[in-house]
């Protein structure tokens, strides 16, 4: 859902509707502005805790395909692993927003870490290493998609098959729009540490403000928003489809 909220900012932006290129962070922010804002961004910050917790366990009760090995399994664990640590800090940004702590925007953040690491022993390779591996899970995403391969853990079970088809649509063109996204960022976080400038790094914001300045703007916008969008989508149905059984 934070996905598809960020999807909605930048597609008004796209429009020329007053909407605006911001992180998952800074979409749950604008939520705080009313009553049933915050409502659901209890229920968000709920949901963002739940799902951490289930990737920490997923990370070593899934059950294990007999065709992996060692190295594939611990690469899915470490993943997993990975992504409970941001959904637990997607969970505590949005306990801070609901207490009135502010939103401080991702390319502010990016801005301030990168620099402190260059300032590091070996800085550069450090920072430079983490953008290539941003642009690893960048393509991880667009090969994920274009592969689809979200749809060997989904379990058969009675749903409309335009439902499945629709939704296996959606998680295509939303990998498609993560690669964009996680691309950007890792590349110019790798230009950050080849040309030592701490304010060449972006987070999810930046990356959407990169894609609205550049030629057919705000098409190539609108079209990542787009699949942001569908990102969300495609998150409901794996919900449903997604097989989560342990091992036995």
């Amino acid at each position: 859902m934070s996905f598809g909220l960020v999807g909605a900012l930048a597609i008004k932006l796209a429009l020329g509707h007053g909407g605006k290129a911001t992180s998952r962070e800074g979409a749950l922010a604008q939520l705080s502005h009313d009553l049933f804002g915050k409502i659901v961004l209890i229920a968000l910050a709920a949901g963002f805790a739940a799902y951490a917790l289930w990737r920490f366990i997923q990370a070593f009760a899934e059950r294990r395909d007999p065709d992996e090995n060692e190295g594939t399994v611990w690469a899915k664990r470490v993943g997993y692993v990975g992504r409970g640590l941001i959904y637990s800090g997607l969970a505590y940004s949005t306990v801070k927003i609901l207490a009135g702590s502010g939103n401080t925007s991702q390319n502010a953040r990016a801005h301030k870490s990168t620099a402190a690491v260059l300032d590091w022993p070996a800085g550069r390779w450090i920072v430079g290493a983490i953008g290539l591996a941003i642009v690893g899970v960048g393509m991880w995403n667009l090969y994920r998609g274009l592969a689809r391969k979200f749809e060997d853990r989904w379990r058969v079970v009675r749903l409309s098959p335009s439902v499945r088809t629709w939704g296996a649509r959606a998680g295509v063109l939303g990998h498609v729009a993560r690669f964009v996204v996680f691309g950007l960022i890792g590349v110019f976080l790798v230009k950050a540490a080849i040309d030592y400038r701490p304010k060449d790094a972006i987070g999810i914001d930046g990356a959407l403000q990169k894609l609205a300045h550049a030629s057919y703007g705000p098409y190539l916008l609108g079209l990542t928003a787009a699949g942001l969008i569908a990102y969300g989508v495609f998150c409901l149905v794996d919900a449903v489809l997604r097989d989560v059984s342990a091992n036995t």
